[in-house]
């Protein structure tokens, strides 16, 4: 009784369909897909870029452990 049925959800669509048309309907459509392309776009990009990050400081520790082996040997 609390939930929406899918009449109501019909009901509600014709009517957003009616207001807006089908043609501003699809262009909102296409906006909101394009943002969360540029969205995700932006997470992976930022993902890589922190990857990049790991692997340059794992490498700087990789060198000064080194440097500290070559000091201890000498």
């Amino acid at each position: 009784m609390g939930g929406i049925s899918i009449w109501q959800l019909l009901i509600i669509a014709l009517i957003v369909v009616l207001l807006f048309g089908t043609k501003k309907l699809r262009g909102m459509g296409s906006d909101l897909g394009g943002a969360v392309k540029g969205f995700k776009k932006a997470m992976s990009d930022e993902d890589k870029g922190a990857e990049k990050k790991a692997i340059e400081e794992s490498k700087a520790e990789d060198s000064t452990t080194a440097e500290q082996k070559n000091k201890e040997q000498a």
